[in-house]
């Protein structure tokens, strides 16, 4: 199976210069824990919920203060569209991440592959898995 086949194609981009309450906005807006910094043909970082919370929530730093490019994760591990799911999710566990951008043959990003889009497909194409699932959640109280 393809990375293409499970990753998210809706991407929204924050710019370097907003500020982190922006973003804190922006994810909760969105309902995503983590956004990529810059454009889709230059990805400069990401964001993340826990640099949020370790780089400026902890250390007690104006959240409207600070900017994005003070606090994002940089270089930007990432893979591309055709790369097998398997190789990223190896990727994600050599690396402890829970997220990356995904380019296309352009190098442009094309969507973006979560923890959560891994796990939804491979529930999906495991019938032991849903088996399992259906027997704990339709037992008896």
């Amino acid at each position: 199976m393809k990375v293409s086949e499970v990753m998210s194609r809706d991407v929204e981009f924050i710019d370097e210069e907003a500020t982190v309450a922006d973003a804190a906005v922006m994810m909760g807006e969105l309902e995503v824990g983590a956004l990529p910094v810059g454009t889709a043909e230059r990805l400069q970082g990401i964001v993340t919920d826990r640099d949020i919370l370790y780089r400026v929530v902890a250390k007690g730093l104006d959240s409207a203060a600070v900017r994005i490019r003070e606090v994002m994760t940089r270089p930007v591990i990432g893979c591309g569209e055709d790369e097998p799911v398997q190789a990223v999710m190896d990727l994600m566990a050599s690396h402890h991440i829970r997220r990356m951008p995904v380019r296309n043959a352009a190098g442009v990003v094309a969507g973006w592959i979560t923890l959560a889009d891994l796990s939804r497909r491979l529930l999906l194409d495991s019938g032991t898995l849903q088996a399992s699932l259906r027997e704990v959640t339709e037992a008896p109280a």
